[in-house]
């Protein structure tokens, strides 16, 4: 992920998908495998989940790994006393792992409040661009479970097993996000030559047998992941500028830039993966084709539905990984952020990044629980739903359920003394005959008047004193 903080513009609660990469996902190849079929379905149902970022990087509360790359990005500016020398810097970095020692690591935790915020799935950083692994693997001492971390002499050091295994025990679908580019192994950013940016520092074609051995060594990680963490359902692949040079469009603009064959074989790490994972889901990001299940449009809304799966990754805060005093989003933000997702037929995940203590900052926990409060009164539009025209107006976002039997319409409240109007006409709506309608939450019923496909509903002064500072109110339309 891009770790950069964001601007004022991208705070918006809604932003535009491109239309370049709307055009450029038309490429999008359905999956044949009826397995995937049906995980794509049941994934698709889940609509809300978590995303965490996790690694040493937390102790100086900084960007993910992105400050390693020798790149003038905003996302890549680095901070702190070796700031000013990028190898002094890259060694300090590095060092970060004898000091990582997440003490208040309580995955458990982290389910209770995930789900009580009717959050389905969940998708974890097991190894970042910076290389530091998350997981107990057998191809690197760079990893939480090594002596040089303090943390390894915890009986849960082993960070991802015991975050599937607890999120799994609670029924989430369980995600692995890796990392393709690997900056910290000898056959990604090879010594001999110094990193010019976030590509392989040398000629894969000059060294094959060295880009062949960093193959290898991706595929054993992953097979490591696939085979020993229990069931995983989606494999979240990193790092789309690895990839074959004749998948690149180089109308994207940071595409340009890439003129090196990355290729590292998916095909053989996608029939891996379902060998021991069945009707697994692949994400292999921006990378168009037939190994990229679903698209991930990064902390963007598309401004109509799709015409494939979607999931928009978002941060809680500005930053993907843990920043002291980072600035959460408000509840009712994030509230109209899912409801606006899920009309254009998407998924929400939804990242916090945990803390050097193996913690989430205390915000976390009460911007879930206000999501859980709305969610456990409004929750059946939004899991198991589907997208209807006219999809949204003005303030008001229609969801339906998938047997087309019930419309629901969010009517989206901006802040705490916002109430709901005496009157609200919902148009263009697919009605024959006058509907059974009432507001989740309340038995108060309302008044409704049914002309052609227009539908007008009387609230009352009842409903509206009940409804005053909830980021949403919902009709349910029984047709």
């Amino acid at each position: 992920m891009k770790g950069i903080m964001l601007m004022a513009g991208l705070l918006l609660s809604t932003l535009v998908w491109s239309q370049h990469e709307t055009e450029t996902h038309h490429k999008y190849v359905a999956p044949t495998d009826p397995m995937v079929i049906k995980k794509i379905s049941e994934w698709q149902d889940l609509k809300f989940g978590l995303f965490m970022h996790w690694g040493t990087y937390s102790q100086w509360g900084i960007v993910e790994s992105w400050s390693l790359c020798p790149e003038d990005e905003g996302w890549t500016q680095r901070k702190g006393p070796h700031a000013k020398n990028y190898y002094e810097y890259v060694k300090a970095y590095e060092q970060l792992q004898t000091t990582f020692n997440p003490v208040n690591f309580n995955p458990e935790k982290w389910v209770t409040a995930a789900n009580k915020a009717g959050m389905k799935y969940m998708i974890f950083t097991t190894k970042h661009h910076d290389g530091f692994n998350m997981f107990d693997t057998k191809e690197s001492d760079y990893k939480i479970t090594s002596k040089k971390t303090p943390f390894s002499a915890n009986p849960r050091s082993n960070v991802t097993k015991e975050i599937f295994n607890a999120f799994r025990k609670d029924g989430f679908m369980i995600g692995a996000y890796f990392s393709k580019p690997d900056w910290n192994h000898e056959n990604y950013w090879w010594p001999y030559f110094p990193p010019k940016d976030r590509n392989v520092n040398y000629d894969v074609t000059k060294y094959p047998e060295r880009w062949n051995a960093y193959k290898q060594f991706t595929y054993n990680q992953i097979k490591e992941l696939m085979s020993g963490y229990g069931k995983v359902d989606i494999l979240w692949l990193d790092g789309g500028w690895v990839r074959p040079l004749s998948t690149i469009d180089t109308s994207v603009s940071w595409q340009k830039t890439i003129t090196i064959n990355q290729d590292i074989d998916m095909p053989k790490i996608a029939a891996m993966a379902r060998s021991y994972n069945p009707g697994m889901l692949v994400v292999d990001r921006t990378v168009t084709g037939e190994f990229e299940n679903y698209t991930t449009p990064e902390q963007e809304l598309p401004n109509k539905p799709l015409p494939y799966p979607w999931e928009t990754c978002m941060t809680m805060g500005n930053s993907w990984s843990y920043v002291p005093n980072d600035e959460y989003k408000s509840a009712t933000r994030l509230v109209h952020t899912l409801i606006k997702i899920v009309s254009r037929g998407g998924n929400l995940l939804l990242n916090i990044g945990p803390g050097p203590d193996g913690d989430w900052d205390p915000v976390a926990y009460e911007r879930l629980k206000d999501i859980g409060n709305w969610m456990s009164v409004n929750q059946e539009a939004i899991h198991t739903t589907k997208p209807i025209a006219p999809y949204s107006e003005g303030n008001i976002f229609y969801t339906q359920s998938k047997d087309g039997k019930v419309i629901y319409a969010h009517y989206l409240l901006d802040n705490a003394n916002s109430i709901l109007p005496a009157t609200i006409t919902l148009n263009n709506l697919p009605i024959s005959k006058k509907p059974v309608v009432s507001l989740l939450g309340t038995k108060l019923k309302p008044s409704v008047s049914v002309k052609g496909n227009t539908l007008v509903i009387k609230t009352g002064s009842g409903m509206q004193k009940s409804f005053g500072g909830t980021p949403a109110a919902v009709f349910k339309i029984v047709l």
